[in-house]
């Protein structure tokens, strides 16, 4: 399955055994799976993690509070499970897929293509685009509505390869008192670790779950910059924020990162995060993937920018922190070794996570922090913290 689902050239596989040696397979085995655990972020600034326990065991969903994070909850994922292949097909794109894949309905925008022949009540199955099926459901539109149509409900998903419940349909969720959220990317706000009266820019920050924990962390009291170069991703993050309940508290501006220091002179901030565009091989579940050893090198060159950008308008005793949703060496130590190795007044310190595994490059491997797939149970992840000395 791993090789149907996945495809890599040979330098991306060298890569990955940088980093796992003969258990590169393990970890492309567990990316293709979902963990065992799906995270929400309760939003502290509207409710308590207690009351959302309350609401959603009262709805007979099971969940659980994280053993360190006291803002992270947790549902258990269920399956796998066996899924039919119907003469009927409806066929989605990968974010469609990966989602069914968890049991979520199919809703319009996923729709590629379909059987012509579909009628509103068939049973279909759901497949994506290589083939995988990824659930069974009954279709809520015939193919060409489906087809036709810019939105709506097109499969009400019954059965599903793994399932959780459907997050962004619970009340719950638009009532902005939960955001779903990987345990590794929650605490790369930790580290971050904004404080009333700080200024905090964050880099990439589009879709704005990040920018929203930091909001949280800081009570809302500290001043936050958000940017990102993506016109839709930007919209996309003013929505969170207002689901959220405190849009009016960040200030969002579309730019390009790597040239704030020359767009925006006039910031001068206490803390940096940095979560760059990467080659995202440590997100889970893949239901395909296609990489080349180049995506990660272009990956590469283009992440040390942003950095070198952050070290100008980051104060002195500032930090800056640096993550990625990516396992490569390539991407995470030797950006920042090269980056501390051409910049004399940054050191590396300790993020002080408890979990997770120490990094696997470089003079400064004991001061980073990374999550495994196959043996943290969570997404691949990589965060370094930086500060400014000098």
């Amino acid at each position: 399955m791993v090789l149907t689902m996945l495809i890599y050239d040979e330098g991306v596989i060298s890569a990955l055994k940088r980093v796992y040696g003969d258990f590169y397979r393990d970890f492309l085995e567990a990316i293709t799976k979902p963990g065992s655990r799906l995270y929400l972020r309760v939003n502290t600034l509207k409710t308590s993690v207690g009351e959302i326990i309350d609401r959603l065991r009262g709805r007979g969903i099971d969940v659980y509070v994280d053993e360190e994070l006291g803002e992270a909850i947790y549902i258990p994922i269920q399956g796998p499970y066996k899924v039919e292949l119907h003469d009927k097909k409806v066929v989605v794109d990968k974010y469609a897929a990966e989602s069914v894949y968890l049991g979520s309905h199919l809703y319009v925008p996923g729709v590629v293509k379909c059987s012509s022949d579909i009628e509103k009540g068939d049973e279909v199955s759901i497949v994506s685009e290589n083939g995988v099926v990824v659930g069974e459901g009954i279709a809520m539109l015939s193919c060409s509505e489906m087809l036709e149509r810019k939105k709506g409900l097109a499969v009400k998903t019954i059965r599903s390869v793994y399932r959780a419940p459907p997050i962004r349909e619970l009340p719950e969720y638009r009532e902005g008192l939960i955001y779903p959220q990987s345990l590794p990317a929650m605490y790369v706000s930790r580290v971050v670790d904004p404080k009333p009266g700080e200024i905090i820019v964050d880099m990439c920050a589009a879709p704005g779950g990040k920018t929203g924990h930091m909001v949280e962390l800081s009570r809302g009291k500290a001043y936050i910059f958000a940017f990102d170069h993506s016109r839709k991703r930007i919209e996309e993050m003013k929505n969170t924020l207002d689901r959220l309940g405190y849009r009016q508290l960040v200030e969002i501006w579309r730019a390009d990162s790597r040239y704030l220091h020359i767009d925006f002179p006039w910031i001068k901030a206490d803390k940096i995060l940095i979560d760059p565009p990467c080659s995202a091989l440590g997100v889970r579940p893949k239901i395909y993937d296609r990489k080349s050893y180049s995506d990660i090198v272009s990956a590469s060159r283009y992440q040390i920018q942003f950095l070198k950008s952050a070290s100008i308008i980051v104060k002195i005793g500032g930090i800056i922190v640096y993550s990625t949703c990516t396992v490569t060496v390539e991407e995470n130590e030797d950006v920042i070794e090269r980056f501390i190795n051409e910049n004399r007044c940054f050191d590396v310190i300790d993020t002080n996570i408890s979990r997770g595994s120490r990094g696997v490059f470089g003079d400064n491997r004991e001061l980073y922090t990374r999550f495994h797939p196959h043996i943290h149970d969570t997404t691949g992840y990589f965060i370094a913290k930086i500060k400014r000395k000098c």
